[in-house]
C-alpha cells in the first residue's frame, strides 16, 4: 500500500509531556479530603477518559448525583490548575517538539485530540501551541475516547481523512478510538494495548523517516 500520509494527531496527557502523573497527584488530594480508596491502577483505567468517566473510575461505579458529580469535578480541575502553573516547555517529551517541527516543515499538518479540557492552555505552556493546526479537547465533541468522534472532528478539520492521518497514542481507550476510525496509528509507552502499526517507548531520537518507515514496512 502507497502512503499517504498529510497528518500528524497528537493525543497530550503521556504523548507530548508527562502530565499524568499531575493528574494523579490533583485525584489523590480529592481522594484524600473525600476519604475515598485511590490507587494508581484506578488512575492509569481513566488514561484517554473523560472528566465524567474518570469520576465514574474514581468513585469506583458508586452512583452519585450530577451536580455533586460536577462539583467533585470541579474541586479536582481546580487542583490540578494549580500544579499546571508549574509546567513549562522543558517538560516536553524529548524528542516530541523536535518530530513536531520537523513534520511540519515537511509539509505535514498537525493536530490535537486530547479528552482534557486544560489541553488547549497546557499545549500553550508548553510551548506548543504555535504549531498546531487544529485542537480538540474534552469540550469539542459530545462522545469522547474510546469513540472516535475526537480524532475524526481534528482530521475534518485538517482537510485529510484517517488513512491519511497518523494518531499518536499511549492509552488503550485512545488506541481504541484511533481503531475505530481507521487512523493510522502509532502506540507510546507500552500501555496502549493491541492495535498500533508502530509501538515505541517514547519518541526521544524518533524522526519522520522512522515513522513512515515503520508504517510502510
Amino acid at each position: 500500500m502507497t502512503l499517504d500520509i498529510r497528518a500528524f494527531i497528537f493525543d497530550l496527557d503521556g504523548v507530548l509531556a508527562g502530565t499524568p502523573i499531575l493528574h494523579y497527584h490533583s485525584w489523590r488530594r480529592l481522594a484524600e479530603e473525600e476519604h475515598i480508596p485511590f490507587t494508581w491502577e484506578q488512575h492509569e483505567n481513566m488514561q484517554g477518559l473523560s472528566r465524567r468517566a474518570s469520576l465514574d473510575v474514581f468513585l469506583g461505579g458508586r452512583p452519585i448525583s450530577d451536580s455533586d458529580a460536577q462539583r467533585l469535578m470541579d474541586r479536582k480541575n481546580s487542583y490540578f490548575l494549580e500544579v499546571l502553573q508549574s509546567i513549562s516547555p522543558a517538560d516536553c517529551f524529548p524528542g516530541t517538539a523536535e518530530l513536531i517541527r520537523e513534520a511540519r516543515a515537511s509539509g505535514l499538518k498537525i493536530g490535537l485530540g486530547s479528552s482534557s479540557q486544560n489541553a488547549r492552555r497546557v499545549v500553550e505552556q508548553l510551548g506548543l501551541l504555535m504549531y498546531f493546526d487544529a485542537v480538540a479537547d474534552g469540550h469539542t465533541v459530545k462522545h469522547n475516547k474510546p469513540a472516535p468522534d475526537i480524532f475524526l472532528w481534528v482530521a475534518n478539520r485538517l482537510g485529510v481523512t484517517p488513512q491519511q492521518s497518523v494518531v499518536f497514542e499511549d492509552s488503550m481507550a485512545g488506541m481504541q478510538a484511533a481503531i475505530s476510525g481507521g487512523f493510522w496509528r502509532v502506540g507510546l509507552g507500552g500501555q496502549h494495548g493491541e492495535g498500533a502499526h508502530v509501538a515505541l517507548p517514547s519518541l526521544d531520537g524518533v524522526t519522520l523517516d522512522v515513522i513512515l518507515g515503520g508504517l510502510s514496512a
